[in-house]
């Protein structure tokens, strides 16, 4: 069967799935592309939904993954406001809510992550607000033009940012975190500090090593009540405590799915003809194994890899994760993946908000982060990808250039 005949199908419109449509038109695939999304939205990327959309900074077409023509320009069909409720992957087949049935040769699942809700008294008070999509990020925007006091639970980069973005704004802002800083669970204690003191410098208060045992208020939240006793007014919250992989179509399927939808290292499933991309996939990397990211580098990365293996090229996807985060006058970048350490040196002092960390475990290096330190990241992800023993001391010496110790360690 010619290409020509043939139908590649993308359930998912974000970043990821409007990439690897853009990269089967770049490879040459000349059939039939459908790109399928829940939301009324072209695809747009979400950073910035945290954080200068956020603000009322940037407007929504900057956002936007390719400007509204693309897609007509490439006849890509873009099938919008439109979720995916059905999928038989042996007559492969995919079942639209409209009722349409779509027949497919290869399928992409690039379905992302919902944000967790947090089940206790009073959830389901108005005021209460989650982020994933621009429409919640404009229902938030709203309700910080309107100033007052914010609550927010969670203190994971998504909390930690919209934080940030409120005091900004003028908002009061409470956040009520488990761990004992900020990002404890990514960065450690040490480097989690810098940001406690840092959005405590920009007067959050922090009530952290807590929970939220309640909300309360009549028809909207009016309080926050805490698991250690506490009551903290508020005219309105943001709950960002994580999110969790939409693999219902793969799951009601029968595909493989554990924490996301698993995959090899060339993004197919337990399915030739299914592959998946982005925050939903739980792909086997060649160096740090099982693992699921979720961050605008691996959506942009992995749906036009995903693509190129619908066509058989059978490329292995192996960058080593990147993320970054802009909080107040402060941004970060982070390269690798540091699930456990013995060890976190820096170079430079953390109280001066410039410098770079390092985890290691037994001498080697997992990861790397520069804080306001620019135009290292690229050696640092040259120096993460190669794993070497590293000496300590060599790391922590400004005098030693990142790029020199990765290439003495090819």
């Amino acid at each position: 069967m010619s290409d020509r005949e043939q139908t590649f199908v993308i359930v998912g419109a974000g970043l990821a799935g409007a990439k690897a449509a853009e990269a089967l038109r770049e490879a040459g695939f000349e059939g039939r592309v459908a790109l399928i999304g829940e939301e009324a939205e072209h695809p747009y990327e979400r950073p910035p939904l945290s954080k200068d959309y956020l603000r009322g900074e940037v407007e929504r077409e900057k956002i936007l993954v390719h400007d509204e023509s693309f897609y007509r320009r490439h006849e890509i069909e873009l099938i919008l406001d439109q979720a995916a409720v059905g999928l038989d992957a042996e007559r492969r087949e995919l079942e639209l809510a409209g009722g349409e049935r779509l027949a497919f040769d290869r399928l992409l699942l690039a379905t992302g992550a919902s944000p967790r809700r947090l089940n206790v008294a009073g959830a389901e008070l108005d005021g209460i607000h989650y982020l994933r999509d621009v429409g919640s990020s404009d229902a938030i925007h709203a309700r910080l033009e309107r100033g007052g006091k914010a609550v927010v639970i969670g203190a994971g980069w998504i909390g930690s940012e919209i934080a940030a973005s409120a005091r900004q704004l003028g908002v009061e802002v409470t956040v009520i975190e488990s761990a004992s800083v900020p990002l404890e669970r990514v960065l450690g204690a040490e480097v989690g500090a810098v940001y406690r003191d840092l959005h405590l410098a920009h007067g959050v208060e922090m009530l952290l090593g807590t929970g939220v045992e309640a909300f309360e208020g009549s028809g909207a939240v009016e309080r926050v009540r805490t698991s250690d006793g506490r009551t903290v007014e508020c005219d309105f919250a943001v709950v960002g405590i994580g999110v969790s992989p939409r693999t219902e179509l793969a799951r009601a399927a029968g595909l493989a799915v554990d924490d996301g939808i698993v995959v090899d290292g060339s993004l197919q499933s337990s399915h030739p003809a299914i592959f998946a991309a982005g925050d939903v996939a739980r792909q086997r990397h060649p160096t740090l194994g099982p693992l699921r990211v979720e961050h605008w580098a691996n959506a942009l990365h992995q749906g036009p890899v995903a693509a190129r293996n619908m066509l058989g090229c059978g490329e292995p996807y192996d960058r080593v994760p990147y993320f970054f985060s802009d909080q107040y006058e402060v941004g970060m970048e982070y390269a690798g993946l540091a699930r456990q350490w013995d060890r976190v040196v820096f170079r430079g002092k953390p109280d001066s908000h410039e410098f770079i960390a390092f985890w290691l475990r037994e001498g080697r290096l997992l990861a790397g982060m520069n804080f306001n330190v620019w135009d290292v990241n690229e050696q640092i992800q040259e120096l993460v990808a190669k794993r070497p023993p590293v000496e300590p001391a060599a790391l922590e010496d400004p005098g030693v250039a990142l790029g020199d110790l990765a290439r003495n360690r090819a």
